[in-house]
Parts: structure tokens; C-alpha cells; sequence
């Protein structure tokens, strides 16, 4: 008889769960609405950043045009990832559990890293076009982002693939990942410190959001990539409670850092819109 393993193969650990267990009804239905919050949340962060756009001044708005790009992009990926979650698992009458269908259309993590792969760049040159850079070239700065962002992401996904059959090449892409995601992090670092100089009291403290709400909501996107590990393949979260609690944490980390920290950006520019004497109602 083939085991889990030899079906599934690379696939996700959702499968697994939804193969071996399924999902009750509560979990099954949390996570659809989970997934499907998370893409309403990029729709009406679109409205928001079309709606302010001329509340800053034209210097700024192209931190407003990628927040813009973004949204549209996260909410047709998230929108995919929604659909692929409802398709790929059927609710058995016998077990009255939602499980794992004739696995013609699994579910894939793939779609997030895709989404990722556009917006992650776009996220972090955004601040660049809000701030002041008193010491670093502008240039050298967006190509590290750049470089780093996109590897990131790369390694991350290349990893997602092992979480259920090798661990160890699991961890060791989770690991190479982390490099770059701490070399982002000592780069915004850098960048907010050096856009605080100069800025508006107000602006300083949106900056200052900024980071904070940068460091809380990045650092959960490593969490919920360990998530079927944290309590071992066998162990407590191998099952619906860590596939749900996975859905909700990158749903949290994809709202927050991309349509709050949009949100931030924006107020930022309108507090430095304000302190260079622009009146967006005599626009």
C-alpha cells in the first residue's frame, strides 16, 4: 500500500492533513474566510491609495502608484489561492470532514511566494519615495532591496516544497532565506533612521509606526513557514489547528505589511506634503 508520501510527494502539508485527518467544518469554512478576507483587505486598501493619491504632493505619489500595483496584485493571487483552497479539498458525508479531493488540484503555498516575488520589491522601494536619504545613494539602496527581496522569496519557495518530505533541505532554504530577510531589515533600519533626520515631529512618529509595525509583521512570515514543524511532522500542529493557524498568520503579515504599511506611507507623505506648504485643495 503507498504511503502519504509516495501519493503526495512535495506537496504542502495541507494536503497531508486533508488526506490523513481532513478538516471539520470549522476549520475548513475559518480558513476559506480567512483567505477571503485577506484579498477583500488588498481591494479596499486599492480604494483607500486611488482616493488619497492627490493628498500628497506629486514628489511622493509614486509611493501611492506601488501601493496601488500592489493591491491589485495581492488581491488576484490571494484570489487564486482562495479558489485553489475551496477546489481542492471535498466535503465527505461519511466522515463529515472536508478532505483532500482526487488530487487533480492540491493546494499550493506557491501561489503567496508568486504574489510575493511582485510585491516584495515594490514594498520596499516604496519608502524610498517618501523619505529623505542623508547619507545613502538612493540607487545602491533600491538594488540591495532588490537583490535581497528577490532572493528572499526565491529560497523560501524553493523550501516550501520539502516542508513534509526532507527536512533538512526544508530548514536549510528556510535558513538561506533568513539571511536575506535580516539584511532587509538592517537596510530599512537604516532607511528609517535616516528619513526621521529632517522630517516633520509627525512624520517621525508615522516612521517610527513604520518600523514597528515592519519588525512585528515580517517576522511572521518565518513563524508561519516553521508552522509544520513547530510541533513536529507528528506532532501537535501536523494537523487542522496548524493549517488554519498558518492561514491567519500570513494573512495578518500580508495585511499588515502591505495595506497599513501603505496606509503609514501615505499619512507620512501627507505630513510631508504639509510641512513643504502643499494645499491639495488648491490642486
Amino acid at each position: 500500500m503507498e504511503t502519504l508520501i509516495e501519493i503526495l510527494g512535495n506537496a504542502t502539508f495541507e494536503n497531508y492533513v486533508g488526506a490523513a485527518e481532513g478538516f471539520t467544518e470549522m476549520a475548513y469554512q475559518m480558513s476559506a474566510h480567512v483567505l477571503t478576507l485577506g484579498y477583500a483587505c488588498m481591494l479596499a486598501g486599492l480604494l483607500y491609495f486611488v482616493l488619497t493619491i492627490k493628498q500628497v504632493a506629486p514628489k511622493y505619489r509614486m509611493s501611492s502608484v506601488l501601493s496601488g500595483v500592489v493591491m491589485v496584485s495581492a488581491f488576484l493571487l490571494l484570489y487564486i489561492q482562495q479558489t485553489n483552497w475551496t477546489g481542492a479539498m471535498t466535503y465527505d458525508t461519511e466522515t463529515a470532514r472536508y478532505v483532500l479531493g482526487d488530487g487533480t488540484d492540491l493546494f499550493n503555498n506557491g501561489y503567496r511566494y508568486l504574489n510575493w516575488l511582485i510585491d516584495v520589491p515594490m514594498l520596499l522601494f516604496q519608502i524610498l519615495f517618501v523619505v529623505t536619504l542623508t547619507k545613502s545613494d538612493f540607487s545602491s539602496i533600491r538594488n540591495k532591496f532588490w537583490f535581497s527581496g528577490t532572493l528572499m522569496i526565491v529560497t523560501g519557495y524553493i523550501g516550501q516544497f520539502y516542508e513534509v518530505t526532507n527536512l533538512t533541505a526544508y530548514l536549510a532554504w528556510g535558513a538561506i532565506s533568513t539571511v536575506f530577510f535580516i539584511h532587509i531589515l538592517i537596510l530599512m533600519r537604516q532607511v528609517i533612521t535616516e528619513g526621521k533626520e529632517n522630517a516633520p515631529a509627525q512624520a517621525q512618529k508615522y516612521l517610527g509606526n513604520i518600523w514597528t509595525l515592519f519588525l512585528v509583521t515580517w517576522m511572521l512570515y518565518p513563524g508561519a513557514y516553521l508552522m509544520p514543524v513547530l510541533g513536529g511532522i507528528e506532532g501537535a500542529l501536523f494537523n487542522e489547528i496548524g493549517v488554519l493557524g498558518r492561514h491567519i498568520t500570513y494573512t495578518i503579515a500580508d495585511v499588515g505589511s502591505k495595506v497599513v504599511y501603505g496606509v503609514l506611507l501615505t499619512l507620512t507623505a501627507m505630513e510631508m506634503s504639509k510641512a513643504e506648504g502643499y494645499d491639495p485643495n488648491a490642486q
